[in-house]
């Protein structure tokens, strides 16, 4: 297959097929993350985009069992190795069985062509193949670990290890479909009154948090009544729990470190007035907050800065509280971003371990006297958890780790209504 040629392809930015199969090679052959890799494609047809992106996550989400399939039905390593995509978006496809298996085997064999067109014999010939030894590879697949559970071995020798007693569950729900759910801005908007509006205009929900609404089946938020008002915003469930966990009243003045994409940060200013300071390394992704913090109509002061690199950005004023949603291997939230799991290697734990103890110590000076610190991640595993706040606590005399009343903290768990997250409130005394 050495001497396939790459055609250019004029329709490409109108084929949702071959912008999945782009989207799963940037993220399987080339390492880039699915939301740098959707950035490059923000300016194409809203319907085109919302297409590719659900035949890409779909393709990722089960990626271990399609790849699987894959290498059972070729004899050697595809050449050129971008023929992997579509391969993999096709078997997601007839796989998935929402569209009739002969249009799939049929636009994918085209939608290949258009860049390689020798190859059109044989991407016909593996998706056949499959169709007729499914239940084969079906078999076979289930005694695969990875294939079976769709997660690479480390990660779930891993989740095995730490949840002995509910990996099945855990596992099961990061390779399910997120809910959509809702955070209503109540200084705009009356929860149950909104989810009346959204009853208006058909769409289903339940109250699902003090502010959060789950829909029965997600929409596009252009159909969200006020979205663009700033009456409402997207957010898990569990990221919800962040705010209130945190314990600022109003006037305090706040520190929200790594705060892009903003959704913590807009909430905080919901629930509180605060003077609160949003920081974050990425200049390109602090705009995002801003963004979010102008539809909802709020303001923060937005710094650019290493959070613990506290001298370049630090007016030296103490802060009463910190959010720290530090930077983790998002191992509670793959169901969301299922590029993580094949993006993220053993290595990453550790290395990841070692920045959030870095960023805990430089943070915790700016804290005043009886001031609180909320160490936020999305991750299950216990290195950058538990342990990370063990480890702190060790080092720390003047810190405790506070119980939060009637609230979310600890390790969460990803389940029917949220994903995994973990909190610990550390007090200064």
């Amino acid at each position: 297959m050495s001497d396939y040629t790459r055609a250019p392809s004029r329709t490409a930015s109108h084929n949702p097929r071959l912008l999945a199969a782009t989207l799963v090679n940037d993220v399987l052959l080339e390492g880039v993350s699915l939301t740098q890799a959707l950035a490059k494609l923000r300016r194409l047809k809203p319907e085109n985009l919302a297409t590719a992106q659900s035949l890409a996550y779909g393709a990722l989400r089960n990626a271990g069992r399609l790849r699987f399939h894959l290498s059972a039905l070729c004899e050697r390593p595809l050449e050129p190795a971008a023929l992997s995509g579509h391969l993999l978006v096709g078997l997601h496809e007839l796989e998935a069985g929402e569209t009739p298996a002969y249009a799939v085997v049929n636009e994918t064999v085209a939608t290949a062509a258009e860049r390689y067109p020798r190859a059109r014999g044989f991407v016909n010939a593996v998706l056949r193949n499959y169709q007729r030894r499914r239940a084969e590879l079906e078999a076979a697949a289930a005694a695969d670990p990875e294939a079976s559970w769709n997660l690479p071995l480390w990660w779930l020798q891993r989740l095995r290890s730490q949840y002995p007693d509910t990996w099945r569950r855990v596992v099961e729900s990061q390779n399910a479909h997120p809910p959509m759910t809702l955070r209503v801005n109540r200084r705009r908007a009356d929860v149950e009154e909104y989810r009346a509006s959204l009853a208006a205009v058909g769409i289903e929900s339940r109250r699902t948090g003090e502010s959060a609404l789950t829909l029965k089946t997600p929409v596009p938020v252009v159909n969200l009544p006020g979205f663009f008002d700033g009456l409402v915003s997207v957010q898990d469930l569990g990221a919800q729990f962040a705010a209130p966990c945190l314990g600022a009243t109003d006037g305090e003045r706040v520190l929200d470190a790594c705060a892009a994409p903003g959704g913590k940060t807009g909430h905080l200013l919901e629930l509180h007035d605060l003077d609160l300071v949003a920081l974050d390394s990425d200049a390109d992704r602090l705009g995002r907050v801003r963004e979010n913090l102008d539809r909802l109509g709020l303001a923060a002061t937005l710094v650019t800065g290493d959070a613990a690199d506290t001298a370049a950005w630090w007016d030296g004023r103490p802060f009463a509280h910190i959010l720290l949603d530090a930077p983790c291997t998002a191992s509670g939230v793959t169901r969301r971003h299922p590029d993580g799991k094949w993006l993220k290697r053993p290595e990453d734990v550790q290395h990841l371990a070692r920045q959030q103890c870095r960023l805990m110590d430089a943070l915790w000076p700016l804290l005043k006297p009886a001031g609180t610190m909320l160490y936020a991640t999305c991750s299950l595993f216990r290195e950058e958890n538990s342990d990370q706040v063990s480890a702190f606590l060790a080092r720390h005399p003047d810190a405790s780790n506070e119980p939060v009343p009637d609230t979310h903290a600890g390790q969460l768990l990803p389940g029917p209504e949220m994903d995994g997250f973990f909190y610990a409130r550390l007090h200064k005394t």
